[in-house]
């Protein structure tokens, strides 16, 4: 014979208590070891980032007037670093390179005139590349030197826009490729002077 069953009598009141105790549960704190693993993470992507926009671009700082007026003293600017790897430089381009003299300390930005091959020649306030003047709208005023160079091969013709108050091709030499940075492409400080550079196209101009 089963012997009968009695249940426990549990009162309102108690089982409320039961089922609030279960919905207060709350899960336990990760404690300080994930938070240390959160910033570990955030620390890696960024200097991740870090890398990967540093290996496609440069920041480079406007310093003096030898781009004048195309650039101004104290200009930050945007540097493409993959731009001449996967072309060549065009005369007219806007350039940053390690100046050959110093290539370990010293950057500049000037514009590309002569390319390899190219007879490049000053006179008259008038610059010719193979034969052909140049137009040159660009430039605070025309150049009071003269001069005629030959650009051996691997090198280029580099010359500031502000010509007469400008460390470039015409005192110190060719500009060799390895020396090449990359093309400046973006003014992008002070804000207001926030705009694409202009890269002036003369290639039709020279034969």
């Amino acid at each position: 014979m089963e012997e009968p069953i009695f249940e426990t009598p549990v009162s309102t009141s108690e089982a409320e208590t039961a089922a609030e105790a279960v919905e207060n549960t709350e899960p336990a704190s990760p404690g300080w070891g994930r938070f240390f693993l959160d910033v570990l993470e955030t620390l890696l992507l960024s200097a991740a980032l870090f890398l990967a926009i540093n290996a496609l671009s440069a920041r480079v700082r406007v310093d003096g007037f030898s781009m004048k007026p195309t650039l101004q003293d104290g200009e930050f600017v945007l540097v493409n670093r993959l731009a001449y790897r996967m072309g060549q430089p065009q005369r007219g381009d806007i350039i940053v390179f390690h100046f050959p003299l110093d290539p370990a300390s010293q950057d500049l930005i000037k514009r590309v005139i002569g390319l390899s091959g190219d007879h490049v020649v000053v006179r008259n306030g008038v610059v010719t590349v193979n034969g052909q003047p140049l137009r040159e709208p660009y430039i605070a005023a025309a150049p009071l030197y003269s001069g005629e160079w030959l650009v051996p091969d691997g090198e280029l013709f580099v010359l500031g826009d502000n010509r007469n108050d400008s460390s470039d091709s015409h005192s110190w030499g060719m500009l060799p490729y390895k020396e090449i940075v990359g093309k400046a492409i973006f003014i992008y400080w002070p804000f207001p002077e926030w705009k694409m550079i202009d890269h002036y196209d003369f290639a039709k101009v020279v034969q």
